[in-house]
């Protein structure tokens, strides 16, 4: 199950101030931390839908932890997987019986030097060739991130190999009007 939230006009004191009357002291206390109101939205939009989601399934109880490299998880729900993904225009989160990996990323112009630390020669080729190369980079950018997230390492390995290899399948979407993309990426 994925929710997606691209409203992000609702990005308002008035707004956070009501999902924080929404979420329990902790999550509370971590979005406060956070020092800029986008930030804080961010934290407690991605609870209340992850929270949403989870509800159908029958879990109240949503103390997480995190793996070494930050992925997060259910303490008392091991087989239920999720992830959750921001940035300026979105926000997307996941939830499956398997390990799941999510991303969202608003297109945004690449350079050559980072294309090339993050991109092997196929996919620099798919993006030389595409009509918009912001959108195909941004595109392949949360395709390697989701698998990356699914996986449990984040970006701590060879970002040109990171769709090298089986057991996931991919699903991307681009919305060219709001200038973002997203992708998911499920356990085969």
């Amino acid at each position: 199950m994925v929710s997606l939230f691209d409203n992000m006009s609702l990005v308002t004191e008035a707004e956070v101030q009501r999902m924080l009357s929404l979420v329990d002291e902790q999550r509370r206390k971590e979005a406060l931390c956070y020092k800029h109101l986008f930030g804080q939205f961010t934290c407690l939009k991605s609870w209340l839908m992850l929270k949403e989601l989870l509800d159908p399934l029958g879990i109240i109880d949503m103390e997480m932890r995190h793996n070494e490299y930050g992925k997060p998880f259910l303490v008392h729900h091991p087989n239920v997987h999720f992830n959750l993904s921001h940035c300026k225009n979105g926000i997307v989160v996941a939830v499956d019986n398997s390990p799941i990996g999510i991303d969202i990323e608003s297109f945004r112009h690449a350079n050559d030097a980072l294309i090339r630390h993050t991109m092997n020669d196929d996919e620099l080729a798919i993006i030389q060739s595409a009509q918009d190369p912001n959108i195909a980079f941004t595109s392949l950018w949360t395709q390697k991130e989701a698998v990356l997230k699914l996986r449990g390492t984040g970006i701590s390995t060879d970002l040109h190999r990171a769709l090298d290899g089986n057991g996931y399948r991919l699903e991307t979407h681009i919305c060219r009007e709001k200038s973002y993309a997203w992708s998911v990426a499920y356990s085969d």
